[in-house]
């Protein structure tokens, strides 16, 4: 739908294969007339804007428009009927911190406040600002079925969940967020639809049945009609960007996204982001997430890549969680001890090329010519404590000690860091799979898959069904937590190891991007070098001399409050000591 010079507005639908197309109001229906490559059109009467409606293929009953901008009543009920106000922050002016400075926190609205709404979000801003955070990542808003779920089935694309509140009031908490310093990107889903509420089929070949995703039907970037299907996803990344003020977007499971083009979809994409970013005269930034250990996705297209900014890396992740957990189920089989963390502090990569025992094949390729900002890592996200049985957080699996080497090595690593909301304080809230089916038999068969799939790994209890309302409450952040002194200690050590972060960037500026990291597995230390930082663990159960390179370090943090402020090299058992070189350690005086 678009508005027009001459007091009218535009409908218009894609549906190649349609023999007719009407337009169905509360009081009226009106016929589309073809207007070339699929698309069908009508110019009505402006005050028709804000009036619901849906469309009907070959007198078939109505359906949600593919386009749809609000959904009121749900992923099956009628289209529009809400005004929307673009982002006055395209006005603004605002600026958010270059990638090499970026620190991401990762949001469910639904879970982030009691509240779960972009009002009560706004409310929580100052907590991420006073934290040092500089890019707030919201998980998916594209409308989904029910009022409670991750995102990663919405179906109504260009359409925010209405459970959160008003495309207005989304505008509005992106233009908050500005004005907290914060950027903001958004979780969008371009792989494939949730079950229920899915219609796109319907109006023309959304989707290909030569590929299949883990999900579902994989999108059609590449097949017969592939154009129209290309620009519905193009025209989606515009509208969050240039609509809402997003600062740039995060793509889910890129490997799932298939193409066979010479020019493949995420080019298009990358391409076309590129293009607007110069249009609205500001920075966007495009984040792939994939599993692949692949360069090519953030290289450029003239270098055989795709040309995103950056793309989460899961085997930082990966050896961080099997070193400090012990746990070796699924994935995490691959992985080794303290050699991986080692090697996941130097490259990123740990799978280079090698045979993985989990994927049963060789994975990966040498991460070359990657810059470390073009890597996103962390110790905990949305997948890796919501894909758990019981949906626990390191808080719950491991002790404060071992929290807070984890933080170090994740904020002082050489990549940009992401928190995962309520990580800071270590929260003891649980976050865990949750739907709200409308369709009861796809809840039921939703729970029973779950109960399956835990069942094969052996996990003890009654897994939480995630139809159950309680499921979604007991998944909501207790801020309260923060006046409790543990959670309160915790969060003081990750606002004082984000400082130092934010003063060795700037100090750094000219020192080799990577890190110098050495260590002993059978002694179970291990030092990391880095823009003027030195970190030092001693993971074992006895204090010992851990050795370091020469220079003059001086402490600056420690997580045993015996350390010695002159010596770098008696260390606590469990114990993490930052120190900084003496130029860096006079700028973190002065802060």
């Amino acid at each position: 739908m678009a508005s027009r010079g001459d007091s009218s507005v535009r409908f218009s639908v894609w549906a190649p294969l349609a023999r007719s197309v009407e337009i169905v109001f509360d009081d009226a229906r009106y016929p589309l007339l073809e207007s070339g490559q699929g698309y069908w059109r009508v110019d009505l009467d402006a005050s028709r804007a804000q009036a619901p409606y849906r469309y009907s293929i070959d007198g078939a009953a109505p359906l949600p428009d593919p386009r749809s901008r609000w959904q009121g009543d749900g992923v099956h009920g009628k289209s529009g009927g809400a005004n929307f106000v673009a982002a006055a922050n395209q006005r603004g002016g605002f600026r958010p911190k270059p990638l090499r400075e970026a620190l991401i926190y990762e949001l469910h609205i639904g879970t982030f406040t009691a509240q779960g709404t972009y009002a009560a979000a706004c409310e929580r801003l100052a907590h991420l600002a006073d934290l040092g955070v500089t890019y707030v990542e919201i998980m998916p808003l594209a409308t989904f079925a029910g009022r409670r779920g991750w995102g990663y089935d919405g179906v109504d694309w260009y359409a925010p969940h209405p459970a959160y509140g008003t495309p207005s009031e989304l505008a509005a908490l992106v233009e908050a967020c500005h004005r907290h310093g914060l950027g903001v990107l958004l979780d969008v889903v371009y792989n494939h639809l949730g079950p229920e509420g899915n219609y796109l089929a319907r109006f023309g070949p959304y989707f290909t049945d030569r590929v299949r995703t883990a999900w579902g039907d994989a999108m059609n970037y590449d097949g017969p009609d592939s154009d129209a299907v290309r620009s519905f996803v193009i025209d989606n990344a515009r509208m969050w960007l240039a609509d809402y003020g997003f600062d740039g977007l995060r793509l889910d499971a890129v490997h799932a996204i298939y193409g066979f083009e010479a020019v493949h979809v995420l080019e298009d994409l990358a391409s076309a982001v590129k293009s607007l970013a110069a249009e609205l005269d500001r920075p966007l930034l495009l984040f792939a997430e994939s599993d692949l250990n692949d360069p090519r996705l953030v290289q450029a297209p003239e270098q055989g890549g795709y040309g995103f900014d950056a793309h989460w890396e899961d085997d930082f992740h990966h050896s961080l969680h099997r070193f400090f957990t012990g746990e070796t189920a699924g994935y995490y089989a691959d992985f080794n001890g303290l050699p991986d963390v080692a090697k996941a502090l130097t490259d990123g990569y740990v799978f280079q090329g090698q045979h993985s025992v989990f994927r049963r094949r060789r994975h990966g390729r040498p991460p070359r010519d990657l810059e470390p900002q073009q890597l996103v890592v962390c110790a905990q996200n949305h997948d890796q404590v919501g894909n758990r049985a019981f949906g626990e957080r390191l808080s719950m699996l491991v002790d404060g000690a071992k929290l807070k080497a984890i933080a170090a090595l994740t904020i002082l690593s050489p990549f940009v860091p992401l928190l995962f909301q309520g990580e800071e304080w270590g929260a003891k809230t649980p976050f865990l799979y949750f739907t709200d089916h409308t369709d009861h038999e796809l809840g039921r068969l939703v729970a029973e898959g779950r109960r399956r799939e835990f069942n094969a790994y052996e996990w003890a209890g009654e897994i939480p069904n995630p139809q159950a309302a309680e499921t979604f409450l007991r998944s909501k952040l207790d801020w309260q937590e923060l006046g409790v002194p543990w959670h309160a200690d915790l969060l003081d050590w990750y606002r004082r190891l984000i400082r130092i972060r934010r003063a060795k960037l700037e100090h750094g500026a000219a020192v080799p991007r990577g890190a110098e990291v050495r260590f002993d597995a059978a002694a179970a230390w291990l030092t990391v070098v880095h823009q003027g930082v030195l970190c030092v663990f001693n993971f074992a159960t006895h204090r010992q001399r851990v050795p370091v390179p020469d220079g003059a370090w001086e402490l600056m943090l420690a997580s045993d409050q015996e350390a010695e402020p002159g010596r770098t090299d008696a260390v606590a058992a469990g114990a993490t000591g930052i120190f900084a070189d003496a130029r860096l350690a006079e700028k973190l005086r002065r802060v």
